[in-house]
């Protein structure tokens, strides 16, 4: 039987979501950036031996004052909070969208994964990976620095969030001790 998990993808605007999007679901650059407006993508992935149909809802770029709709919400099983290490602004507000998305849902936590795209323009960066490191460590979260055009990380991202979900979605049960009376 094959699962289904929606994943969203988040972040300022022209943070390369949809380059990442496109990456990952059709393996192939995309030079030109268009802005987004609200897509949807599938692919089918195996996944400890077991098949996954993941959805991607690739979300127009936030800002401080952008509202998560239903469509953000609903139905979402972990998210991909993506910034530019070129870009300090799209750093700090990624810190706000997950305070959003978190307040928006009631809850302390949610499957995600810290993304940190375009690590291949290592003369334009501002932020460092401690940086990103840190901040992950405070979502509690797995982080990553990509780049789209050298396809760097690209798969380990969403792979790492289906990771993320499924710790929640089905834990491994602990194995118990076992006592043998003779």
């Amino acid at each position: 039987m094959v699962k289904a998990r929606k994943i969203a993808m988040v972040g300022s605007r022209s943070v390369g979501k949809l380059s990442m999007t496109v990456r990952f679901v059709e393996d192939h650059f995309v030079e030109s950036h268009y802005p987004t407006i609200e897509n949807q993508f599938s692919k089918i992935i195996t996944y400890k031996n077991q098949e996954y149909v993941i959805e991607i809802l690739d979300t127009a770029g936030q800002d401080e004052f952008s509202i998560m709709t239903e469509k953000h919400l609903i139905g979402i099983h972990g998210y991909l909070l993506v910034y530019l290490v070129t870009s300090r602004q799209s750093f700090e507000l990624v810190e706000v969208i997950r305070d959003k998305i978190l307040n928006s849902i009631g809850a302390d936590s949610m499957p995600m994964v810290l993304v940190g795209n375009k690590c291949d323009l290592t003369f334009q960066r501002q932020v460092d990976m401690a940086e990103g490191e840190a901040l992950a460590r405070q979502f509690n979260c797995l982080f990553l620095e990509t780049s789209v055009r050298d396809n760097v990380n690209i798969n380990s991202a969403f792979v790492g969030l289906v990771d993320a979900i499924e710790a929640i979605q089905n834990p491994e049960l602990p194995k118990e001790d076992k006592c043998t009376i003779m």
